[in-house]
């Protein structure tokens, strides 16, 4: 029987967007697990001085890189930032994304390029950094990238955010298709509606929400809630566990909604 404290003990992490919501939530499941050393990579400082101030009184050594994911050269720089830290890397979370309202018909051409760089070129220079290094080690590695139910289809205001969520989609098959044999496993988790702070101010900002807007939503659900990080956080670092065997390039739906399901 696995031992979860035990189950990251030499693990060493880069997880984007690790300064709150899912990826904090990943983040602090992996050091329950065992992993000591971690770099939380975002955009805001005092948030993520904060995490890693938490992640620090659970006994892990974490630091906080600025991110810009329209910035191709630090999303390549990442991985080396992480070696120059810790000596090594061998797990990456691309848990960071943009989710802009926008329609077929309103999007922008700057929208639209905003949209992809952070939510589908962002992840591949990432993992191109990761993956460049792994092989210099002789393979081995574990990555999960966080999508969306969106990637499906997503609602009519959502159209270059789940575009760009396909293209991650493919992508992580592709990864994990080109390195396997390398062992290399690459994986995505695809949650529906969830429960975070980013989703609090994208209610409120886009769609008018005001207090208690998150009980009258859960109210209305098949299980009672919204998805939740912490409870997303152990399939994570199941999937970037040695536990997970062979399994790579597998789209796992997170939800309480069952994709191609109709009303009786």
């Amino acid at each position: 029987m696995t031992n979860y404290k035990q189950r990251h003990t030499d693990t060493v992490a880069i997880v984007t967007g690790g300064a709150q919501g899912v990826g904090f939530a990943i983040a602090r499941q992996l050091v329950m697990d065992g992993c000591t050393r971690l770099i939380l990579a975002g955009r805001d400082a005092e948030k993520g001085a904060r995490a890693v101030q938490e992640l620090a009184q659970l006994g892990a050594t974490a630091a906080f890189v600025s991110l810009d994911l329209q910035d191709i050269d630090a999303c390549l720089s990442l991985t080396q930032t992480a070696v120059e830290r810790f000596g090594t890397v061998n797990t990456l979370v691309n848990a960071a994304a943009l989710g802009a309202r926008g329609t077929l018909v309103d999007t922008s051409g700057e929208l639209w390029d905003q949209m992809f760089n952070t939510n589908a070129r962002a992840p591949f220079f990432i993992m191109q950094g990761f993956v460049k290094y792994r092989l210099a080690q002789g393979g081995e590695g574990a990555i999960v990238n966080i999508l969306s139910q969106c990637a499906h289809c997503g609602q009519s205001y959502l159209s270059p955010y789940s575009a760009s969520k396909g293209a991650l989609a493919t992508l992580t098959k592709n990864v994990a298709n080109a390195y396997r044999g390398n062992r290399i496993r690459c994986n995505a988790i695809l949650p529906g509606w969830m429960d975070t702070p980013g989703e609090d101010a994208t209610q409120r900002r886009f769609h008018g929400a005001t207090d208690g807007w998150l009980a009258r939503a859960e109210a209305t659900q098949p299980m009672g809630q919204l998805c939740k990080p912490d409870q997303l956080a152990g399939l994570a670092s199941y999937l970037l566990s040695a536990d997970a065997g062979v399994m790579t390039g597998a789209l796992i739906d997170y939800d309480q909604n069952v994709a191609g399901a109709y009303p009786e």
